[in-house]
């Protein structure tokens, strides 16, 4: 086996992927075998294929099927299925290691079967969350424990098997490709190209010598959860877990005690995560960032002695660490280096976003940048009891000026519920300072609220995009949409967009366009609404078609912000709350009409902040899980307001909730 890879290796430095799911016994697929104009020994590939049976067949009585009775269909919107799957046996009396997403379902019960046919029950014995993995245990002993090989012996472009055990049959199946890439997912994971699908999710990745290089679980760069990176099976992007990395937390997980990622609480300053210095812009308040004196302004010089010059290279450093585990993290400051210990915490406290009650007026297009001019005052909030008018121009927070909303924002948003904040405002050409307490944002909508839109008109300019109501098709996509632009729309001042995410089976748009028509015209709203390319349902996949979608709209129009929207109903709002949490840069609230939250939201942040409006009527069989969803959503701090609909079952909202929804969007850059 090691002549024949060895050979292979020299023959092809840039070998393509072999590639299909192949049984012990079954014909192996072709590979390039001529490199370099040279030609081919006659052999070569009953050599390979030699080769592939012998290093999966020393594995193969390590590899175990794994099967789930019972528990969820469904997880989020992605079906969780109830055919078997793999694991790699990892210790003589019956520990078996596995892909934590095997179990997302919560399975009432998990039963093991060996290679030679024995089946037995097993125990959940604990997750390793960092690297989504589950650590089984069955009563039996003797077991088969493979080879393990030697993370510094790893190397792009060797080859890696693939393998799970999920049938019926004896030997377990095969996809044969390379390794291409190493320290991938912050240098938790290797990547290969090998052919990974769920049904080998837990299964080794081997190498030519038959030792296991790692352990296969679906994991994304971009997103953390237990589903994360599924959608990408078959694709030629599979990842495995170094095997080398598991043993050494092996005896932590025995404990029964679940590994979590371990966190500092700092967040770095936006750039280029390739080139930029990792400047420290947030320092969670209670984090052990803040508890170990580091400050926002500080540069991350290492992690543990490791050099660190780039934001990227701080995600690795701390990429294999777990909570519990204690850090050295060396930072500049003032040109002097401060060193701190820290210990990591696996879970932060929520971030609870701070508010003063200022509505801030929207700029207009070309008016100069001079502080933030009050449009309006809400109702019992600090800068009601402050004395702070509408007109007046906030200037300067305490001791730092204030240029613009957003500055603003961000300067309140740095500051804890409670702390007093002294601000000073412009009240007609005399400068005055007001102290303000700051409260939690409150979940009530003002009964009136006048629109800067209606109260601001602004001269039309000739040359104005479509108005009204129209349908159309977005270049680049096989789907299309319709829209309403008020007739008042005026570039000048920015419009809100409201983006409509229809139910399955009726998308509604006549009742839709005739109920929210007013509320536009009041509030300045722009409304669109998508169309599924099935009209039962929508589909993950058309995530990019709706993102594509508003920016179009963002393009052709004047958009504020902070006032885009996404609405659904029924199970429309499935759909919504995925693009919501999809793209936290994009969206910045939620109207969702009679359906719960069945996924798990994301960490409230204070740069992507993201707001909550719920409805549903009391008659309504989902009006209790709705409850519950507004208490989830309150319990990680998102600003949540829920409107209950008296003697109401399934149906859309009323009229009157549809004003404060309205009203609640017109607030959604509230300070």
């Amino acid at each position: 086996a090691r002549e024949a890879g060895d050979t292979r290796r020299q023959q092809v430095i840039a070998a393509k992927r072999v590639s299909g799911c192949l049984i012990l016994g079954v014909a192996m697929v072709r590979a390039p075998s001529v490199a370099f104009g040279q030609q081919a020994e006659p052999d070569l590939e009953a050599r390979e294929e030699k080769a592939f049976k012998e290093a999966s067949a020393v594995v193969a009585p390590s590899v175990v099927r794994i099967q789930t009775v019972g528990g969820l269909d469904r997880v989020g919107r992605v079906l969780t299925g109830t055919a078997a799957t793999t694991g790699v046996v990892v210790s003589p009396d019956g520990f078996v290691i596995s892909s934590a997403f095997n179990f997302v379902s919560r399975p009432s019960s998990v039963l093991v079967t060996l290679f030679d046919g024995r089946r037995f029950p097993a125990k959940i014995v604990a997750n390793d969350r960092a690297r989504m993995l589950t650590l089984l245990k069955i009563e039996a002993d003797g077991l088969s424990v493979p080879k393990v090989a030697a993370r510094k012996d790893f190397r792009v472009g060797q080859w890696a098997i693939a393998m799970g055990r999920t049938y019926e049959s004896p030997l377990p199946s095969l996809s044969v490709g390379i390794i291409s890439a190493l320290d991938r997912i912050w240098g938790r994971a290797l990547q290969t190209d090998a052919k990974i699908s769920p049904a080998n999710y837990g299964g080794p990745l081997v190498d030519i010598r038959g030792q296991v290089i790692g352990v296969l679980v679906p994991l994304s760069q971009r997103q953390a959860g237990r589903t994360a990176g599924v959608e990408w099976y078959d694709s030629g992007i599979g990842f495995a877990i170094p095997m080398s990395d598991i043993l050494e937390t092996l005896p932590r997980l025995k404990t029964g005690t679940d590994l979590l990622p371990g966190l500092m609480g700092i967040t770095l300053k936006a750039g280029d995560v390739y080139a930029s210095a990792a400047i420290i812009d947030r320092v969670r308040f209670n984090s052990p960032a803040e508890k170990s004196g580091l400050k926002p302004g500080d540069i991350i010089a290492s992690v543990d002695g490791q050099p660190i010059r780039r934001l990227v290279q701080v995600r690795n450093a701390l990429g294999n660490k777990y909570a519990g585990d204690t850090i050295t993290v060396v930072v500049r400051r003032d040109k002097v280096s401060v060193e701190q210990k820290i210990e990591l915490t696996g879970k932060l406290e929520p971030y609870t976003p701070t508010f003063l009650g200022i509505l801030p007026s929207r700029k207009k297009q070309g008016e100069p940048v001079n502080g933030v001019a009050v449009r309006g005052i809400l109702p019992e909030s600090p800068a009601s009891i402050a004395m702070i008018r509408p007109g007046d121009r906030v200037v300067q927070l305490d001791k730092t000026p204030v240029t613009d909303a957003a500055g603003l924002f961000d300067l309140i948003s740095r500051r804890r519920v409670g702390e007093k904040v002294t601000v000073h405002v412009d009240r007609g050409g005399a400068r005055q300072s007001l102290v303000a307490k700051l409260a939690v944002v409150p979940s009530e909508v003002p009964a009136v609220l006048e629109s800067e839109i209606i109260t601001a008109p602004d001269p039309k300019p000739a040359d104005l995009p479509k108005t009204g109501r129209f349908n159309q098709k977005l270049a680049g996509h096989d789907q299309d949409f319709w829209a309403y632009v008020p007739e008042n729309y005026n570039p000048a001042r920015g419009f809100g967009l409201v983006v409509w995410i229809h139910p399955g089976s009726d998308t509604k748009e006549a009742d839709i366009h005739d109920l929210w028509k007013p509320v536009c015209d009041e509030r300045g709203l722009i409304l669109v609404g998508p169309r599924a390319k099935e009209i039962a349902g929508w589909n993950l996949n058309e995530a990019g078609f709706i993102e594509a979608m508003v920016k179009h709209i963002q393009e052709k129009y004047n958009i504020d912000d902070q006032r885009i929207v996404l609405h659904g109903f029924s199970d429309g709002c499935r759909f919504a709350y995925h693009l919501a949490f999809k793209y936290r840069s994009l969206f910045r609230g939620v109207v969702a009409s009679s359906e719960p939250l069945k996924l798990r939201p994301p960490e409230n942040r204070p740069d992507l902040r993201l707001q909550f409006f719920l409805s549903c009527g009391d008659k309504d069989n989902l009006y209790r899980q709705v409850q519950q969803t507004r208490s989830r959503l309150d319990a990680m701090k998102f600003p949540v307001t829920l409107s209950s609909v008296p003697d109401d079952g399934h149906n859309y909202p009323p009229i009157p909730v549809l004003d404060a929804i309205g009203r609640w969007i017109e607030m959604l850059d509230r300070i």
